[in-house]
């Protein structure tokens, strides 16, 4: 594996800029015809995970990092595949063949979607709750995993109705929210804090040191990703209505964790901490 932050953090502004060229490029297709190639969703997704996985190692350690993306992808694989075969997660609905080979019925780039997700998402609540409480005890860190989810499934809000549309997944029955099921929303909690406190548990039993404390603009490209993935969903969104969700959801919470990370110092991660302990 990769040694020494400096690389770690080199390859991981790569990919950053990568990510954002990508939306850059897409933006200029849709109102310029520029007609520039971009990869699809799960080039994108592929890597979203990589620069996640980087960023957390250059912040957290090889060890932190991988452990952090197996815990999410085994909590969240188990969470989909219970919930497409009884449909009382996430509601009623099956995945199609758009998103490659699965293990049984979940493709297999969804658990590494989730992990892209997650970590963007622990980003923007670490810098929400910066200061906030101490770190290292229990209500700090419940305050952490809730809000993580919360950021998360607000994201959830305005992707999921755009991909149903797209095929990549179908809710059987419909739902009431643009076609998709109000547990849905739930359910996505549910997963969320199941992954994050299942993470808060083990790394809490991690020994040896973390990498060098990283702080200022570099420790938030996660939540800028998560910006411009708000600024996206308001530029073009699937259906018009979704612009007041992605107005005043996604959108109010990355334009919150933005403003954070532009007037004020991010707080660092420590040595020997989980990521939800600042």
């Amino acid at each position: 594996m990769l040694e020494g932050g400096p690389v770690l953090r080199g390859l991981a502004w790569l990919l950053f800029a990568l990510l954002t060229l990508r939306f850059v490029a897409i933006w200029a297709d849709a109102f310029a015809g520029a007609g520039l190639p971009v990869p699809g969703s799960i080039g994108f997704t592929l890597m979203f995970t990589a620069f996640s996985v980087l960023h957390a190692a250059s912040i957290l350690g090889w060890r932190r990092s991988l452990a952090f993306l197996l815990v999410c992808a085994v909590v969240s694989w188990c969470f989909e595949e219970v919930g497409v075969s009884t449909g009382l997660v996430y509601g009623a609905y099956h995945y199609s063949s758009r998103l490659g080979a699965k293990l049984g019925e979940v493709p297999l780039i969804i658990p590494l979607a989730w992990f892209m997700m997650v970590y963007a998402s622990w980003t923007v609540a670490r810098l929400l709750l910066d200061g906030a409480g101490s770190s290292t005890s229990g209500g700090g860190t419940a305050a952490r995993i809730v809000t993580a989810a919360m950021v998360m499934t607000a994201w959830d809000t305005v992707m999921d109705p755009g991909m149903a549309r797209s095929g990549a997944w179908t809710w059987e029955p419909g739902g009431a929210y643009f076609g998709v099921p109000l547990h849905n929303f739930a359910g996505w909690l549910a997963t969320t804090i199941t992954v994050y406190t299942v993470a808060e548990l083990l790394f809490r039993r991690m020994e040896g040191d973390a990498p060098a404390v990283v702080a200022g603009v570099y420790s938030g490209l996660p939540a800028l990703l998560y910006a411009l993935v708000a600024v996206h969903r308001l530029l073009l969104p699937d259906s018009p209505e979704l612009r007041v969700v992605a107005a005043f959801g996604i959108g109010f919470v990355a334009l919150l964790a933005v403003l954070r990370l532009a007037l004020g110092p991010s707080a660092a991660v420590p040595p020997r901490h989980f990521p939800f302990e600042q």
